[in-house]
């Protein structure tokens, strides 16, 4: 099956560090490139400059890392379908969980309501040390919090994609699939009342209120 994904539509990948969205990311585009469709995966400019500056940003650095973001999502929605590695809302949840400050979130949640496909990637995945001085393994379930916190917050629907290597992958792809066709059977989106933001509940669970339950009490104990 493959989805329908008009030029310009984004499909966001969001997630708390080692939760395997770069991976995930590049092979989403590499199988829409397979499918036909012209897309463009782009990368995480945070993991670059951390790259380039060898320490991680400090709290006045990161608006102008959000804004190189949402200004490359930008662009490469202008030649096809987008794959992003993060988005903007992940820089604002990174300056929250570690300086609390809040002042990156109306910016980073204006743009995310303008991607057509948000995905969360879920915490069932090892911590892995990808040495760029970044957030460590301490505070990735803050991080997801917040990230669900501030998703819900906006009216942001969201599908949480589970598994490890091809069935990660499979999970993304159904879930892009059930949302860009709006159909209604088993995965489809569903949505619960006026105003309020769909919610994906599938056959392997991805559904932010349940997950197979695995973080049921995640959300609970962030409020």
């Amino acid at each position: 099956m493959t989805p329908t994904l008009p030029a310009g539509s984004v499909i966001a990948l969001l997630g708390a560090g080692s939760t395997g969205k770069t991976e995930l990311a590049q092979a989403l585009a590499t199988r829409l490139q397979q499918r036909g469709i012209a897309s463009t995966w782009v990368p995480e400019p945070l993991r670059e400059w951390c790259m380039r500056e060898g320490r991680a940003p400090r709290r006045d650095e990161l608006q102008a890392i959000a804004d190189e973001q949402t200004r490359r999502i930008v662009e490469a929605a202008r030649s096809g379908v987008v794959v992003a590695d993060t988005t903007a809302l992940s820089i604002a949840v990174y300056s929250d969980t570690l300086f609390g400050d809040t002042s990156l979130y109306p910016g980073a949640t204006a743009a995310q309501c303008r991607y057509t496909i948000t995905l969360l990637t879920a915490l069932d995945l090892p911590w892995v040390d990808d040495g760029l001085q970044r957030e460590g393994p301490q505070v990735r379930e803050p991080f997801d919090g917040r990230l669900r916190g501030a998703l819900a917050g906006a009216g942001i629907g969201y599908a949480v994609v589970h598994g490890t290597g091809a069935e990660r992958l499979a999970s993304a792809w159904n879930a892009i699939h059930s949302i860009a066709s709006r159909e209604r059977p088993t995965g489809a989106p569903v949505r619960r009342g006026a105003g309020s933001a769909w919610q994906w509940p599938c056959d392997k669970c991805s559904d932010p209120s349940c997950e197979h339950r695995l973080f049921s009490g995640l959300v609970a104990g962030r409020q």
